[in-house]
């Protein structure tokens, strides 16, 4: 099967995990991929291998949203009447051009897939969270018109189904990790810090991560000195967060780190991996971190409540985290028996529900049933032409 896939390699972000991990576990078996992507020029990282590569031209990206430039549309259908993919797999990437996908792929008869990547809120607390449920609002109606769209959680499901999007055109396959590349290991990472308890936050220095919920608990509780939280990620919040939440108290900033292999060993080595989150879609890191055997304490935005649910994790109210943390992170540091625990049962759950090789079993299966309704579309609107 050829599959025509329009996404992100940069900036990093969780958008660019999903295509490089659903990409390459497609290549492993034995699909080709075209990889479809804004750049002003061939991105030759580590993302994406052996893959067609083509270049659509913008004006802006970041790791949230993309403006395409005039000539983008044209070259896309270009590219995919050269190409003639069986079918064209979106990862959404927050850009005009989405809302264009179904009428180009209409016109050249290619099925249709998206990923609707967007964080949400289902209860709304927050300002975050209503913009969010705008973006919702915005996309639904063209979400629609796609063959399928794969989201993450059943809160999603019903979000998108409440804003008219049919039930019959969603499909739920929630974020898979590599349980082998991510698993428990020994890491020396609590040697280099000389401490013995690690508590760790990955991800965007944003707003809507909430991080500073998370900085004001750890700084109010009396943190021992063989105890350190680190913060791993960089974001347009941070220069004015470090100076404020520093080493003396126990927090160490590690910024932004591209090698995987580093982030696998930061994860090994913690104790508790802690996500304040306003707003998430399904949290890649926290798979990772679960995966990895670690304790995870997330806020219930998103899907990541759903993945802690029933005693996997603790999960949190998106209001007053800070207030919550207070009390529930003394537990952790001077109880390890529970992050123990806690990390074995994160540990089983991914391997119940959040395998790779599960969510991409899950993807082929998805294209099957698309291509197999094409074509009997296709067989009856030409036989109602004959007649």
């Amino acid at each position: 099967m050829h599959i025509a896939w329009l996404g992100k390699k940069s900036p990093f972000c969780g958008n660019v995990t999903y295509g490089r991990e659903i990409t390459n576990g497609l290549l492993d078996r034995g699909h080709r991929v075209s990889f479809l992507h804004f750049s002003e020029e061939a991105e030759n990282e580590e993302n994406v291998s052996n893959c067609s590569e083509v270049v659509l031209p913008f004006l802006y990206k970041s790791q949230v949203y993309t403006i395409p430039n005039f000539q983008s549309s044209k070259v896309l259908m270009r590219s995919l009447e050269k190409l003639q993919p069986d079918l064209v797999h979106a990862s959404l990437t927050l850009s005009p051009l989405d809302f264009r996908l179904p009428e180009i792929c209409e016109a050249l008869n290619i099925p249709l897939i998206a990923t609707f990547h967007p964080p949400f809120d289902s209860k709304i607390r927050n300002l975050k969270s209503s913009t969010q449920y705008f973006t919702y609002q915005l996309y639904a109606p063209f979400l629609a018109n796609y063959d399928r769209v794969i989201i993450f959680s059943r809160m999603q499901r019903d979000l998108l189904m409440r804003l008219g999007v049919p039930k019959d055109k969603i499909a739920i396959i929630p974020n898979g990790v590599d349980t082998e590349k991510y698993s428990p290991g020994i890491s020396d990472l609590k040697y280099q810090l000389q401490v013995k308890r690690l508590f760790v936050y990955q991800g965007r220095i944003a707003t809507e991560k909430n991080v500073e919920a998370l900085l004001k608990a750890w700084k109010i509780g009396k943190i021992p000195s063989d105890t350190c939280l680190l913060i791993v990620g960089d974001g347009h919040l941070a220069p004015s967060l470090k100076p404020l939440y520093g080493k003396e108290h126990q927090i160490q900033w590690f910024g932004f780190i591209g090698d995987e292999q580093r982030r696998i060993d930061i994860l090994r080595a913690a104790d508790v991996f802690i996500l304040p989150s306003l707003v998430e879609g399904l949290s890649l890191s926290l798979l990772e971190a679960m995966s990895c055997g670690v304790a995870c304490i997330a806020t219930d935005a998103g899907a990541d409540g759903e993945v802690l649910e029933n005693g996997a994790g603790v999960v949190l109210d998106t209001q007053g985290v800070t207030t919550q943390l207070k009390s529930i992170l003394p537990l952790f540091r001077e109880h390890p028996e529970i992050t123990d625990l806690l990390g074995k049962k994160a540990r089983q759950r991914v391997l119940d529900k959040y395998k790779l090789r599960d969510n991409i079993t899950s993807v082929e299966q998805l294209y099957a049933e698309v291509l197999r309704e094409k074509r009997v579309q296709f067989h009856f609107t030409s036989s109602s032409i004959q007649t």
